[in-house]
Protein backbone atom coordinates (compact mmCIF):
# COMPACT_ATOMS: atom_id res chain seq x y z
CA UNK A 1 0.00 0.00 0.00
CA UNK A 2 1.16 3.50 -0.54
CA UNK A 3 1.96 5.82 2.32
CA UNK A 4 -1.09 7.45 3.85
CA UNK A 5 -1.19 11.18 4.47
CA UNK A 6 -4.67 11.33 6.04
CA UNK A 7 -6.37 8.90 8.42
CA UNK A 8 -9.68 9.39 6.62
CA UNK A 9 -8.40 7.84 3.42
CA UNK A 10 -8.81 4.15 2.71
CA UNK A 11 -5.61 2.19 3.14
CA UNK A 12 -6.12 -0.61 0.68
CA UNK A 13 -4.02 -1.81 -2.26
CA UNK A 14 -0.38 -2.69 -1.86
CA UNK A 15 1.86 -2.74 -4.89
CA UNK A 16 2.43 -6.47 -5.27
CA UNK A 17 4.08 -7.23 -8.54
CA UNK A 18 4.68 -4.69 -11.24
CA UNK A 19 7.03 -1.74 -11.00
CA UNK A 20 6.81 0.21 -14.18
CA UNK A 21 10.41 1.42 -14.27
CA UNK A 22 11.80 4.92 -14.36
CA UNK A 23 11.21 7.84 -16.69
CA UNK A 24 11.42 7.27 -20.45
CA UNK A 25 14.55 7.66 -22.51
CA UNK A 26 14.78 10.28 -25.20
CA UNK A 27 17.28 9.17 -27.81
CA UNK A 28 18.29 12.52 -29.26
CA UNK A 29 21.82 12.00 -30.47
CA UNK A 30 23.20 10.70 -33.74
CA UNK A 31 21.22 8.26 -35.89
CA UNK A 32 22.74 4.84 -36.36
CA UNK A 33 22.63 1.33 -34.92
CA UNK A 34 19.59 1.81 -32.70
CA UNK A 35 16.16 0.34 -32.22
CA UNK A 36 14.90 3.60 -30.77
CA UNK A 37 11.79 5.10 -32.25
CA UNK A 38 12.35 6.23 -35.85
CA UNK A 39 10.00 9.11 -35.11
CA UNK A 40 12.38 10.34 -32.44
CA UNK A 41 15.36 10.05 -34.74
CA UNK A 42 13.51 11.97 -37.45
CA UNK A 43 12.69 14.68 -34.93
CA UNK A 44 16.35 15.60 -34.62
CA UNK A 45 17.24 18.95 -36.07
CA UNK A 46 20.34 19.67 -38.06
CA UNK A 47 21.39 22.32 -35.57
CA UNK A 48 22.04 21.59 -31.91
CA UNK A 49 20.90 24.08 -29.33
CA UNK A 50 23.89 26.09 -28.11
CA UNK A 51 23.04 25.34 -24.47
CA UNK A 52 23.12 21.60 -25.16
CA UNK A 53 26.31 21.87 -27.19
CA UNK A 54 28.06 23.51 -24.26
CA UNK A 55 27.07 20.60 -22.01
CA UNK A 56 28.38 17.94 -24.39
CA UNK A 57 31.08 15.89 -22.75
CA UNK A 58 30.71 17.55 -19.37
CA UNK A 59 29.87 15.55 -16.28
CA UNK A 60 26.48 16.60 -14.90
CA UNK A 61 26.50 18.34 -11.54
CA UNK A 62 25.18 16.34 -8.60
CA UNK A 63 24.28 17.32 -5.09
CA UNK A 64 27.01 16.19 -2.74
CA UNK A 65 25.60 14.55 0.37
CA UNK A 66 27.51 14.27 3.61
CA UNK A 67 25.81 11.16 5.01
CA UNK A 68 26.45 10.65 8.71
CA UNK A 69 25.60 7.36 10.44
CA UNK A 70 25.49 5.97 13.95
CA UNK A 71 23.50 3.60 16.16
CA UNK A 72 21.28 4.56 19.08
CA UNK A 73 21.66 3.01 22.51
CA UNK A 74 18.71 0.69 21.74
CA UNK A 75 20.30 -0.52 18.48
CA UNK A 76 18.51 1.56 15.85
CA UNK A 77 20.56 2.43 12.76
CA UNK A 78 20.54 6.19 11.98
CA UNK A 79 21.44 7.98 8.73
CA UNK A 80 21.45 11.79 8.70
CA UNK A 81 22.04 14.56 6.17
CA UNK A 82 22.11 18.17 7.29
CA UNK A 83 20.20 20.42 4.87
CA UNK A 84 19.78 24.04 5.95
CA UNK A 85 18.02 25.38 2.86
CA UNK A 86 14.52 25.12 4.36
CA UNK A 87 13.42 25.51 8.01
CA UNK A 88 12.04 21.98 8.22
CA UNK A 89 13.07 18.35 8.53
CA UNK A 90 11.95 14.95 7.24
CA UNK A 91 12.06 11.88 9.47
CA UNK A 92 11.40 8.36 8.21
CA UNK A 93 11.41 5.11 10.19
CA UNK A 94 11.84 1.93 8.13
CA UNK A 95 11.01 -1.30 9.94
CA UNK A 96 11.62 -4.83 8.68
CA UNK A 97 7.91 -5.30 9.30
CA UNK A 98 6.38 -5.85 5.88
CA UNK A 99 4.11 -8.68 4.78
CA UNK A 100 7.10 -11.03 4.46
CA UNK A 101 6.96 -11.12 8.28
CA UNK A 102 3.25 -12.07 8.36
CA UNK A 103 4.00 -15.72 9.06
CA UNK A 104 0.79 -17.75 9.17
CA UNK A 105 -1.39 -14.62 9.37
CA UNK A 106 -1.42 -12.79 6.01
CA UNK A 107 -2.39 -9.16 6.51
CA UNK A 108 -1.23 -8.72 10.11
CA UNK A 109 1.70 -6.49 9.07
CA UNK A 110 -0.54 -4.27 6.96
CA UNK A 111 -3.20 -3.93 9.67
CA UNK A 112 -0.61 -3.15 12.34
CA UNK A 113 0.85 -0.34 10.27
CA UNK A 114 -2.56 1.01 9.29
CA UNK A 115 -3.61 1.17 12.95
CA UNK A 116 -0.62 3.20 14.18
CA UNK A 117 -2.36 6.57 14.03
CA UNK A 118 -5.84 5.35 14.98
CA UNK A 119 -5.31 5.94 18.69
CA UNK A 120 -2.88 6.65 21.52
CA UNK A 121 -3.56 7.21 25.22
CA UNK A 122 -6.06 10.06 25.48
CA UNK A 123 -6.33 10.69 21.74
CA UNK A 124 -8.41 9.11 18.98
CA UNK A 125 -7.64 9.26 15.26
CA UNK A 126 -9.24 12.70 14.90
CA UNK A 127 -7.30 14.21 17.78
CA UNK A 128 -4.05 12.78 16.41
CA UNK A 129 -4.71 14.30 12.99
CA UNK A 130 -5.60 17.64 14.54
CA UNK A 131 -2.46 17.51 16.66
CA UNK A 132 -0.17 17.14 13.64
CA UNK A 133 -2.10 19.65 11.53
CA UNK A 134 -2.09 22.24 14.32
CA UNK A 135 1.70 22.09 14.36
CA UNK A 136 2.03 22.27 10.59
CA UNK A 137 3.37 18.70 10.63
CA UNK A 138 2.59 15.81 8.31
CA UNK A 139 2.38 12.14 9.35
CA UNK A 140 2.55 9.27 6.87
CA UNK A 141 2.65 5.49 7.03
CA UNK A 142 2.70 2.54 4.68
CA UNK A 143 3.31 -1.21 4.48
CA UNK A 144 4.99 -3.21 1.72
CA UNK A 145 6.50 -6.64 1.08
CA UNK A 146 9.79 -6.04 2.89
CA UNK A 147 9.14 -3.05 5.07
CA UNK A 148 6.74 -0.85 6.96
CA UNK A 149 7.36 2.87 7.28
CA UNK A 150 6.25 5.80 9.41
CA UNK A 151 7.25 9.33 8.52
CA UNK A 152 7.08 12.85 9.88
CA UNK A 153 7.64 16.20 8.20
CA UNK A 154 7.78 19.18 10.54
CA UNK A 155 9.13 22.67 10.92
CA UNK A 156 12.51 22.61 12.62
CA UNK A 157 11.87 25.44 15.09
CA UNK A 158 11.88 23.91 18.56
CA UNK A 159 8.38 25.13 19.48
CA UNK A 160 6.96 23.11 16.55
CA UNK A 161 9.51 20.31 16.37
CA UNK A 162 9.33 19.14 19.97
CA UNK A 163 5.54 18.65 20.26
CA UNK A 164 5.41 17.09 16.78
CA UNK A 165 8.13 14.60 17.74
CA UNK A 166 6.43 13.82 21.04
CA UNK A 167 3.17 12.99 19.25
CA UNK A 168 5.00 11.02 16.54
CA UNK A 169 6.87 8.97 19.16
CA UNK A 170 3.56 8.09 20.84
CA UNK A 171 1.88 7.11 17.59
CA UNK A 172 4.70 4.84 16.46
CA UNK A 173 5.81 3.53 19.83
CA UNK A 174 2.62 3.24 21.87
CA UNK A 175 -0.47 2.84 19.66
CA UNK A 176 -3.58 1.63 21.48
CA UNK A 177 -5.20 -0.24 18.55
CA UNK A 178 -8.83 0.73 19.30
CA UNK A 179 -11.33 -2.00 18.48
CA UNK A 180 -13.73 0.22 16.55
CA UNK A 181 -10.94 1.41 14.28
CA UNK A 182 -9.86 -2.17 13.60
CA UNK A 183 -13.41 -3.12 12.61
CA UNK A 184 -13.63 -0.13 10.26
CA UNK A 185 -10.30 -0.83 8.59
CA UNK A 186 -11.11 -4.52 8.17
CA UNK A 187 -14.31 -3.53 6.38
CA UNK A 188 -12.34 -1.26 4.07
CA UNK A 189 -9.90 -4.05 3.26
CA UNK A 190 -12.67 -6.57 2.64
CA UNK A 191 -14.38 -4.09 0.32
CA UNK A 192 -11.09 -3.84 -1.54
CA UNK A 193 -11.07 -7.59 -2.06
CA UNK A 194 -14.48 -7.33 -3.72
CA UNK A 195 -13.13 -4.67 -6.05
CA UNK A 196 -10.14 -6.85 -6.92
CA UNK A 197 -12.52 -9.47 -8.32
CA UNK A 198 -13.46 -6.94 -11.01
CA UNK A 199 -9.81 -6.18 -11.83
CA UNK A 200 -8.26 -8.81 -14.12
CA UNK A 201 -4.83 -7.20 -13.84
CA UNK A 202 -4.87 -7.58 -10.06
CA UNK A 203 -6.13 -11.14 -10.29
CA UNK A 204 -3.33 -11.97 -12.72
CA UNK A 205 -0.68 -10.37 -10.50
CA UNK A 206 -1.83 -12.34 -7.46
CA UNK A 207 -1.71 -15.58 -9.44
CA UNK A 208 1.70 -14.67 -10.81
CA UNK A 209 3.20 -14.08 -7.37
CA UNK A 210 1.74 -17.34 -6.11
CA UNK A 211 3.27 -19.27 -9.01
CA UNK A 212 6.59 -17.43 -8.82
CA UNK A 213 7.16 -17.77 -5.07
CA UNK A 214 5.25 -20.87 -4.01
CA UNK A 215 5.55 -21.21 -0.21
CA UNK A 216 7.91 -18.23 0.17
CA UNK A 217 6.77 -15.22 2.29
CA UNK A 218 6.61 -13.06 -0.86
CA UNK A 219 3.93 -15.28 -2.36
CA UNK A 220 0.90 -14.10 -0.41
CA UNK A 221 -0.68 -10.67 -1.00
CA UNK A 222 0.54 -7.96 1.34
CA UNK A 223 -3.01 -6.91 2.17
CA UNK A 224 -3.93 -10.44 3.29
CA UNK A 225 -6.87 -12.45 1.99
CA UNK A 226 -10.62 -12.64 2.48
CA UNK A 227 -10.05 -15.60 4.79
CA UNK A 228 -7.12 -14.22 6.81
CA UNK A 229 -8.28 -10.67 7.61
CA UNK A 230 -11.54 -11.23 9.59
CA UNK A 231 -10.08 -13.34 12.44
CA UNK A 232 -7.03 -11.11 13.10
CA UNK A 233 -7.31 -9.90 16.69
CA UNK A 234 -6.10 -6.87 18.62
CA UNK A 235 -3.80 -9.18 20.58
CA UNK A 236 -2.13 -10.30 17.34
CA UNK A 237 -1.56 -6.67 16.28
CA UNK A 238 -0.10 -5.82 19.67
CA UNK A 239 2.22 -8.83 19.54
CA UNK A 240 3.35 -7.99 16.01
CA UNK A 241 4.00 -4.38 17.00
CA UNK A 242 6.01 -5.42 20.05
CA UNK A 243 8.18 -7.70 17.90
CA UNK A 244 8.47 -5.93 14.56
CA UNK A 245 8.44 -2.28 15.65
CA UNK A 246 11.31 -2.80 18.06
CA UNK A 247 14.21 -0.34 18.16
CA UNK A 248 16.66 -2.99 16.97
CA UNK A 249 14.51 -3.61 13.89
CA UNK A 250 14.39 -0.05 12.54
CA UNK A 251 16.41 2.32 10.38
CA UNK A 252 15.98 6.01 11.18
CA UNK A 253 16.53 8.36 8.23
CA UNK A 254 16.68 12.07 8.99
CA UNK A 255 17.21 15.07 6.68
CA UNK A 256 16.79 18.78 7.25
CA UNK A 257 17.53 21.97 9.10
CA UNK A 258 19.18 20.28 12.07
CA UNK A 259 22.61 20.10 13.65
CA UNK A 260 24.26 16.78 14.39
CA UNK A 261 23.39 17.17 18.06
CA UNK A 262 19.77 17.92 17.13
CA UNK A 263 19.66 14.80 14.97
CA UNK A 264 21.17 12.66 17.69
CA UNK A 265 18.58 13.90 20.19
CA UNK A 266 15.70 13.21 17.79
CA UNK A 267 16.96 9.71 16.97
CA UNK A 268 17.47 8.95 20.67
CA UNK A 269 13.96 10.18 21.53
CA UNK A 270 12.29 8.10 18.84
CA UNK A 271 14.40 5.02 19.49
CA UNK A 272 13.67 5.12 23.23
CA UNK A 273 9.93 5.32 22.56
CA UNK A 274 9.89 2.06 20.60
CA UNK A 275 9.56 -1.42 22.09
CA UNK A 276 12.89 -2.95 23.07
CA UNK A 277 14.07 -5.84 20.93
CA UNK A 278 16.48 -7.06 18.23
CA UNK A 279 16.27 -7.05 14.45
CA UNK A 280 14.12 -9.78 12.96
CA UNK A 281 15.81 -12.55 11.03
CA UNK A 282 16.22 -11.96 7.31
CA UNK A 283 13.75 -13.93 5.22
CA UNK A 284 15.14 -16.88 3.22
CA UNK A 285 15.87 -16.83 -0.48
CA UNK A 286 13.10 -18.23 -2.72
CA UNK A 287 13.47 -21.38 -4.78
CA UNK A 288 13.61 -20.97 -8.56
CA UNK A 289 10.20 -22.06 -9.93
CA UNK A 290 9.67 -24.06 -13.08
CA UNK A 291 8.54 -22.19 -16.18
CA UNK A 292 4.76 -22.29 -16.51
CA UNK A 293 1.77 -20.66 -18.18
CA UNK A 294 -1.53 -19.99 -16.42
CA UNK A 295 -4.71 -18.36 -17.68
CA UNK A 296 -7.56 -16.59 -15.89
CA UNK A 297 -10.76 -16.49 -17.92
CA UNK A 298 -12.24 -13.00 -17.81
CA UNK A 299 -14.76 -11.27 -20.10
CA UNK A 300 -12.98 -8.33 -21.70
CA UNK A 301 -11.85 -6.86 -25.01
CA UNK A 302 -8.26 -7.03 -23.86
CA UNK A 303 -5.98 -9.64 -22.35
CA UNK A 304 -3.46 -8.90 -19.62
CA UNK A 305 -0.08 -10.54 -20.21
CA UNK A 306 2.26 -10.87 -17.21
CA UNK A 307 5.65 -12.55 -17.50
CA UNK A 308 8.09 -12.91 -14.61
CA UNK A 309 11.05 -14.77 -13.20
CA UNK A 310 13.18 -14.36 -10.10
CA UNK A 311 15.53 -11.40 -10.36
CA UNK A 312 17.97 -10.14 -7.76
CA UNK A 313 18.13 -8.94 -4.17
CA UNK A 314 18.91 -5.28 -3.50
CA UNK A 315 22.54 -5.88 -2.55
CA UNK A 316 23.44 -7.72 -5.76
CA UNK A 317 26.64 -6.29 -7.31
CA UNK A 318 25.05 -6.46 -10.78
CA UNK A 319 22.31 -3.99 -9.82
CA UNK A 320 23.73 -1.08 -11.84
CA UNK A 321 24.27 -3.19 -14.98
CA UNK A 322 20.79 -4.71 -14.77
CA UNK A 323 19.15 -1.34 -14.17
CA UNK A 324 20.78 0.14 -17.24
CA UNK A 325 20.13 -2.98 -19.31
CA UNK A 326 16.46 -2.99 -18.36
CA UNK A 327 16.06 0.66 -19.30
CA UNK A 328 16.96 -0.31 -22.84
CA UNK A 329 14.73 -3.38 -22.89
CA UNK A 330 11.50 -1.97 -21.49
CA UNK A 331 12.03 0.27 -18.48
CA UNK A 332 12.26 3.59 -20.25
CA UNK A 333 8.99 4.09 -22.12
CA UNK A 334 9.12 5.08 -25.79
CA UNK A 335 12.24 4.02 -27.65
CA UNK A 336 12.81 0.82 -25.69
CA UNK A 337 13.01 -2.44 -27.58
CA UNK A 338 9.72 -3.74 -26.26
CA UNK A 339 7.82 -0.51 -26.87
CA UNK A 340 9.29 -0.17 -30.35
CA UNK A 341 8.44 -3.69 -31.49
CA UNK A 342 5.07 -4.12 -29.78
CA UNK A 343 3.51 -0.66 -29.89
CA UNK A 344 5.32 1.59 -32.34
CA UNK A 345 5.72 -0.91 -35.16
CA UNK A 346 2.54 -2.93 -34.71
CA UNK A 347 0.11 -0.94 -32.55
CA UNK A 348 -0.57 -3.94 -30.31
CA UNK A 349 -0.58 -2.22 -26.93
CA UNK A 350 -0.94 1.09 -25.17
CA UNK A 351 2.25 0.40 -23.22
CA UNK A 352 4.61 -2.45 -22.40
CA UNK A 353 7.03 -2.29 -19.51
CA UNK A 354 9.75 -4.37 -17.90
CA UNK A 355 11.46 -3.98 -14.55
CA UNK A 356 13.47 -5.51 -11.75
CA UNK A 357 12.03 -5.22 -8.23
CA UNK A 358 15.00 -6.07 -6.00
CA UNK A 359 14.15 -6.66 -2.35
CA UNK A 360 15.73 -8.24 0.74
CA UNK A 361 15.48 -11.57 -1.02
CA UNK A 362 15.30 -12.04 -4.79
CA UNK A 363 12.50 -9.89 -6.10
CA UNK A 364 10.74 -10.43 -9.43
CA UNK A 365 11.73 -9.35 -12.91
CA UNK A 366 8.51 -8.52 -14.75
CA UNK A 367 7.21 -7.74 -18.19
CA UNK A 368 3.59 -6.60 -18.35
CA UNK A 369 1.16 -5.29 -20.95
CA UNK A 370 -2.41 -5.40 -22.21
CA UNK A 371 -3.31 -6.23 -25.80
CA UNK A 372 -6.27 -7.10 -28.00
CA UNK A 373 -7.69 -10.43 -26.90
CA UNK A 374 -7.70 -11.78 -30.48
CA UNK A 375 -3.96 -11.12 -30.80
CA UNK A 376 -2.85 -12.10 -27.32
CA UNK A 377 -1.07 -15.33 -28.26
CA UNK A 378 0.90 -13.69 -31.03
CA UNK A 379 1.76 -10.71 -28.86
CA UNK A 380 2.99 -12.99 -26.07
CA UNK A 381 5.23 -14.79 -28.57
CA UNK A 382 6.54 -11.46 -29.88
CA UNK A 383 7.44 -10.28 -26.37
CA UNK A 384 9.24 -13.55 -25.68
CA UNK A 385 11.15 -13.24 -28.96
CA UNK A 386 12.22 -9.66 -28.18
CA UNK A 387 13.56 -10.74 -24.80
CA UNK A 388 15.37 -13.75 -26.25
CA UNK A 389 16.96 -11.64 -28.99
CA UNK A 390 18.04 -8.97 -26.51
CA UNK A 391 19.70 -11.54 -24.26
CA UNK A 392 21.44 -13.00 -27.29
CA UNK A 393 22.75 -9.77 -28.77
CA UNK A 394 22.90 -7.39 -25.82
CA UNK A 395 22.49 -3.64 -26.22
CA UNK A 396 24.09 -1.67 -29.02
CA UNK A 397 26.74 0.90 -28.15
CA UNK A 398 24.34 3.69 -29.08
CA UNK A 399 21.61 2.30 -26.84
CA UNK A 400 24.06 2.10 -23.95
CA UNK A 401 25.43 5.59 -24.55
CA UNK A 402 21.92 7.02 -24.69
CA UNK A 403 20.93 5.19 -21.51
CA UNK A 404 23.98 6.52 -19.69
CA UNK A 405 23.26 10.04 -20.86
CA UNK A 406 19.64 9.81 -19.71
CA UNK A 407 20.69 8.43 -16.33
CA UNK A 408 23.28 11.16 -15.86
CA UNK A 409 20.67 13.79 -16.60
CA UNK A 410 17.88 12.37 -14.46
CA UNK A 411 19.78 10.96 -11.49
CA UNK A 412 20.21 14.33 -9.73
CA UNK A 413 16.43 14.37 -9.31
CA UNK A 414 16.83 11.52 -6.82
CA UNK A 415 18.30 14.02 -4.35
CA UNK A 416 16.45 17.15 -5.47
CA UNK A 417 14.43 17.55 -2.27
CA UNK A 418 14.64 16.57 1.38
CA UNK A 419 11.87 14.05 0.80
CA UNK A 420 13.91 12.46 -2.00
CA UNK A 421 17.02 12.34 0.16
CA UNK A 422 15.27 10.80 3.16
CA UNK A 423 13.88 8.08 0.87
CA UNK A 424 17.38 7.34 -0.42
CA UNK A 425 18.80 7.24 3.10
CA UNK A 426 16.05 4.88 4.20
CA UNK A 427 16.80 2.47 1.37
CA UNK A 428 20.55 2.67 2.01
CA UNK A 429 20.08 1.84 5.68
CA UNK A 430 17.43 -0.82 5.21
CA UNK A 431 19.34 -2.72 2.53
CA UNK A 432 22.70 -2.12 4.24
CA UNK A 433 24.19 -0.23 1.30
CA UNK A 434 27.41 1.79 1.73
CA UNK A 435 27.14 5.47 2.65
CA UNK A 436 28.80 6.26 -0.69
CA UNK A 437 26.13 4.29 -2.55
CA UNK A 438 24.70 7.14 -4.64
CA UNK A 439 28.10 8.21 -5.93
CA UNK A 440 29.18 4.59 -6.42
CA UNK A 441 26.04 3.79 -8.44
CA UNK A 442 26.64 6.65 -10.86
CA UNK A 443 30.31 5.79 -11.32
CA UNK A 444 29.54 2.11 -11.88
CA UNK A 445 26.76 2.88 -14.35
CA UNK A 446 28.80 5.32 -16.40
CA UNK A 447 31.74 2.87 -16.62
CA UNK A 448 29.70 -0.08 -17.91
CA UNK A 449 30.48 -1.64 -21.28
CA UNK A 450 28.12 -3.36 -23.70
CA UNK A 451 29.65 -6.72 -22.84
CA UNK A 452 29.28 -6.18 -19.08
CA UNK A 453 25.59 -5.33 -19.44
CA UNK A 454 25.01 -8.32 -21.71
CA UNK A 455 26.84 -10.64 -19.30
CA UNK A 456 24.84 -9.42 -16.31
CA UNK A 457 21.52 -9.82 -18.12
CA UNK A 458 22.32 -13.38 -19.15
CA UNK A 459 23.59 -14.23 -15.67
CA UNK A 460 20.26 -13.34 -14.07
CA UNK A 461 17.66 -13.81 -16.83
CA UNK A 462 16.69 -16.62 -19.14
CA UNK A 463 14.07 -16.52 -21.88
CA UNK A 464 12.98 -20.08 -21.09
CA UNK A 465 12.41 -19.62 -17.33
CA UNK A 466 9.40 -17.32 -17.52
CA UNK A 467 6.36 -17.81 -15.33
CA UNK A 468 3.46 -16.45 -17.38
CA UNK A 469 -0.09 -15.55 -16.39
CA UNK A 470 -2.72 -14.18 -18.76
CA UNK A 471 -6.15 -12.80 -17.91
CA UNK A 472 -8.81 -12.28 -20.55
CA UNK A 473 -11.33 -14.07 -22.78
CA UNK A 474 -10.73 -17.17 -24.84
CA UNK A 475 -11.32 -16.06 -28.43
CA UNK A 476 -10.19 -17.03 -31.92
CA UNK A 477 -6.76 -15.64 -32.63
CA UNK A 478 -5.69 -13.42 -35.50
CA UNK A 479 -2.22 -13.10 -37.01
CA UNK A 480 -0.13 -10.12 -35.97
CA UNK A 481 0.26 -7.24 -38.42
CA UNK A 482 3.59 -6.87 -40.15
CA UNK A 483 5.92 -4.30 -38.56
CA UNK A 484 5.70 -0.84 -40.07
CA UNK A 485 6.48 2.76 -39.23
CA UNK A 486 2.74 3.51 -39.42
CA UNK A 487 0.62 0.66 -37.98
CA UNK A 488 -2.79 0.28 -39.62
CA UNK A 489 -4.39 -0.08 -36.19
CA UNK A 490 -3.41 2.28 -33.42
CA UNK A 491 -3.28 0.99 -29.83
CA UNK A 492 -6.49 0.82 -27.87
CA UNK A 493 -7.15 3.78 -25.59
CA UNK A 494 -6.57 3.95 -21.88
CA UNK A 495 -5.72 0.48 -20.55
CA UNK A 496 -8.60 -1.34 -18.87
CA UNK A 497 -8.54 -1.29 -15.07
Amino acid sequence: MSERKSPAKALIVLVAVVLLGAAGFYYLNRAGDTVASPALDKAQTTKTLQSLAELDGKAPSRRSLNVQAWNTTEGARVLFVEARELPMFDLRLIFAAGSSQDGATPGVAMLTNAMLNEGVAGKDVGAIAEGFEGLGADFGNGSYKDMAVASLRSLSASDKREPALALFAEVVGKPTFPADALARIKNQVLAGFEYQKQNPGKLASLELMSRLYGDHPYAHPSEGTEQSIPPISLAQLQAFHEKAYAAGNVVIALVGDLSRSDAEAIAAQVSAALPKGPALAKIPEPVQPKASIGHIEYPSKQTHLLLAQLGIDRADPDYAALSLGNQILGGGGFGTRLMTEVREKRGLTYGVYSGFSPMQARGPFNINLQTRAEMSEGTLKLVQDVLADYLKTGPTQKELDDAKRELAGSFPLSTASNADIVSQLGAMGFYNLPLSYLEDFMQQSQALTVEQVKTALNKHLSADKMVIVTAGPTVAQKPLPAPTDKPAEQPLGVPEH
